[in-house]
């Protein structure tokens, strides 16, 4: 009659399950937007409690207001909107070191025209 040899396969599991939980990783929801920040020397990180309104501006200069993509156009009543629901959310840019130096400026106007006052945060490389 043959046998199991349980020795074997508990080391089979053993290694199955070190398998597992070494490829396995925990990561926050990452965006659907790729951007290459830039770098800074002297940025500081920001020790604001809440979370902020993510202003992210793509390589091919496509904006996206938390995650929900807009057009220069449509972004100052976006923001005008989100000002109307959440009083002055904290605003954070994130922009693509190869976005032109006019079309961010585009937007800086575009921001100032829907009320935005105040610091705008950056987002940056780490070094």
């Amino acid at each position: 009659m043959p046998q199991v040899i349980i020795v074997s396969l508990i080391d089979i599991f053993a290694i199955l399950l070190i398998f597992v939980i070494v490829t396995t990783t925990f990561k926050r929801i990452q965006p659907e937007v790729t951007i290459k920040l830039p770098e800074s020397k002297s940025a500081v990180t920001a020790d604001s409690s809440d979370e902020p309104v993510l202003l992210s501006i793509t390589e091919a200069e496509e904006i996206f207001l938390d995650a929900k993509q807009v057009s220069l156009d449509e972004l100052t009543a976006a923001v005008r909107k989100l000002i109307a629901e959440k009083g002055r959310p904290s605003l954070a840019m994130k922009a693509d070191k190869k976005v032109s130096y006019g079309f961010l400026i585009q937007v800086l106007d575009a921001l100032k025209e829907a009320g935005v006052k105040g610091n705008l945060s950056a987002f940056t490389e780490k070094r």
